[in-house]
């Protein structure tokens, strides 16, 4: 069969499979049940590149392509769109993944193993519960100040506060709601216990990658940070060079060109959000006790916050951990601060 590439837009039962000859027209373009799929998959030749977008499914899909012998090609979902023309439909939409499959400068996501999966389905699971708890906390403090009472920040000293409120009796706290109070701090206890039991099941999934603990050793990078990059990076081998990985995060400066003259803005934040965020949280972490740091490091940041200012050497230093985290999963190597900051 004389086919070039393949596209398919997934969907849930009914998918759309357009197929282009090597001359770049297209051979056909119809709808295939999901359970006549793989077999009409079957009849393309062996290392046919079947391009699809990076939606839900995407790297099941990929994982059984890869053991079929296919090369499967995800592709980010913004850099597809410009190609379907005017009027969205499954015709259109598979038609234009097989187009921006042919454009060798849209960067392709690479398809997850079942060990990442599940390290970022336990990360997901942790993240709601964590805003689950967030959100009981802050509706306690909210309700209770209705009544005159405020409570203090931070989980733990609230749950230690409760107790102490619901007991006073002249605080102005009804019966109702002393024992709504009591619900709600009850519900945070056993969010705590989630929480801890899934952060344990994360590190324990962890420990079985090479390069886990060698990401501890980072400054900045903590269990979950750590987790993150695994999930979402792997082997980091998708990435020609630490730059890469850093402008997938967002982490880089806009960048605005006319007439040979460069402006370089605020960072673009394009790309992965969670894992931004997390890195620039380890940046902050490290730059607390920036002071107390004699070593590489410290002097380098040191003298990017009398330049540049602190938070703009957050995102700085943020930058750098994520070229250094690249280095760490795409060559095996270990931290070596001497060689990652250039002492002043």
């Amino acid at each position: 069969m004389n086919i070039k590439t393949a596209g398919i837009d997934l969907a849930k039962n009914v998918f759309q499979v357009c197929v282009l000859r090597d001359d770049g027209s297209i051979k056909w373009n119809r709808k295939v049940a999901r359970s006549k799929l793989l077999h009409v998959i079957r009849q393309f030749p062996e290392g046919t590149v079947i391009a699809m977008e990076a939606c839900a499914s995407a790297h099941h899909w990929g994982r059984t392509l890869l053991e079929m012998g296919f090369k499967p090609l995800l592709l980010p979902a913004q850099a597809v769109k410009p190609f379907t023309h005017h009027q969205k439909n499954d015709v259109n939409d598979a038609l234009a993944i097989c187009e921006a499959a042919q454009r060798p400068s849209i960067h392709a996501v690479s398809v997850k193993s079942t060990e990442q999966q599940d390290i970022k389905a336990l990360r997901c699971v942790r993240s709601r519960r964590v805003e689950q708890r967030t959100a009981t906390s802050n509706q306690i403090r909210a309700l209770a100040m209705e009544y005159g009472v405020v409570f203090p920040q931070g989980i733990t000293t609230l749950l230690e506060a409760v107790p102490d409120a619901i007991a006073e009796p002249t605080n102005g706290l009804t019966a109702t709601m002393r024992s709504l109070l009591a619900g709600l701090a009850d519900d945070i206890r056993l969010l705590n216990g989630d929480i801890e039991e899934l952060s344990c099941q994360i590190a324990a999934l962890c420990k079985q990658q090479d390069s886990y603990q060698s990401l501890l050793e980072v400054p900045g990078f903590g269990p979950i940070c750590a987790a993150a990059l695994i999930s979402e990076v792997g082997d980091g081998k998708q990435f020609q060079n630490g730059r890469q990985l850093s402008a997938w995060c967002g982490l880089i400066p806009s960048q605005h060109s006319s007439g040979g003259k460069s402006k370089l803005g605020a960072i673009t934040k394009h790309g992965n959000k969670d894992l931004r965020v997390l890195l620039i949280h380890g940046a902050r972490a490290v730059i607390r006790f920036i002071d107390k740091r004699d070593d590489p490091l410290g002097s380098w940041v040191r003298q990017l916050i009398e330049r540049r200012g602190k938070h703009k050497a957050t995102v700085a230093l943020a930058n750098k951990l994520a070229r250094i985290s690249w280095c760490i999963l795409s060559k095996g190597c270990r931290f070596d601060a001497s060689l990652a900051f250039v002492k002043a």
